[in-house]
């Protein structure tokens, strides 16, 4: 399984951070950023259009997913 959520297929993303030392920008090394996956069960019952496909099913989703899952219109 791939480290991407299957919901809103949000996956790892390459950052450089920079550091300012005495005026100029030192360079430093690249670093790979993961989403937070999280397993989570959908429940059957559910209305929401965008996990509707996956209800009753047990998937791995970001935290962000998980929060807009809980919400109620």
């Amino acid at each position: 399984m791939t480290k991407e959520c299957i919901i809103c297929a949000k996956k790892s993303r390459m950052i450089q951070k920079l550091v300012k030392l005495r005026g100029k920008y030192n360079p430093t090394s690249k670093k790979r950023k993961y989403p937070n996956l999280q397993w989570v069960f959908i429940p059957v019952g559910i209305k929401r259009k965008k996990f509707k496909q996956f209800a009753g099913k047990r998937i791995k989703a970001c935290t962000k997913c998980i929060k807009s899952l809980s919400k109620v219109k």
